[in-house]
């Protein structure tokens, strides 16, 4: 799995911004990872993706916010979680209480079989990807990088998903976007976009949320 995009964690108004972020602010002081945490939050707020029973696979987890996001939102009364969270990626990851952490590319065929292993061969109600690539600043290869990303993730989807999950990954407005669009359309018989608040507006990151898995 490719390694997700590297902010500019050197440049003073990065700096500037981040330490004045209310997000990051909220993020320490409930424990995420990270802010974009509350990107998922804000979207599962609108569309109620994540239910409890639900058995969810989060691609590209690390360092693990959205997992932890799942994992709030699966935990019933009595602490524990009602479904199954299942966290891939190719860089390491701190545990988390209750999910199953898989590190390593899931197009090996030793880490499909442990997540074959993990989920009993059980399909999927949700498949998620915050996955983005190294941006080089070359428009066209960005474009191509950050297709190839939501190719994978749609791929899978379409092998793991149940016909009524749901596939939220995300993309980025601009060159080959439009492609990631109809990709996902080929397969999912709704296909939406979300740009949730903890997104920032200067941002060109969007996320697209697809449901209905078509038949081959």
């Amino acid at each position: 799995m490719p390694a997700a995009r590297k902010k500019h964690r050197s440049n003073p108004e990065w700096i500037r911004r981040h330490v004045t972020d209310p997000y990051v602010k909220e993020a320490v002081r409930r424990g995420y990872r990270s802010r974009a945490a509350f990107k998922l939050g804000e979207i599962d707020a609108k569309d109620r993706l994540l239910r409890p029973g639900a058995t969810v696979v989060d691609l590209g987890a690390a360092p693990g916010s959205w997992t932890q996001l799942v994992r709030e939102r699966l935990v019933g009364p009595d602490g524990e979680i009602r479904g199954r969270i299942v966290a891939l990626d190719v860089l390491p990851m701190e545990p988390i209480a209750g999910v199953e952490v898989i590190q390593g590319d899931f197009r090996d065929e030793a880490v499909e079989a442990q997540l074959a292993s993990v989920l009993t061969d059980a399909k999927v109600d949700v498949v998620l990807s915050d996955m983005a690539p190294n941006l080089s600043g070359i428009g066209p290869a960005d474009a191509a990088r950050n297709a190839h990303l939501a190719e994978l993730a749609i791929e899978f989807a379409s092998r793991h998903l149940k016909s009524s999950g749901v596939l939220l990954l995300k993309s980025f407005q601009g060159s080959g976007h439009s492609q990631v669009v109809e990709a996902l359309k080929r397969r999912f018989s709704s296909v939406g976009v979300r740009k949730p608040p903890a997104s920032r507006a200067e941002s060109a990151e969007t996320y697209l949320l697809a449901r209905g898995l078509k038949e081959r």
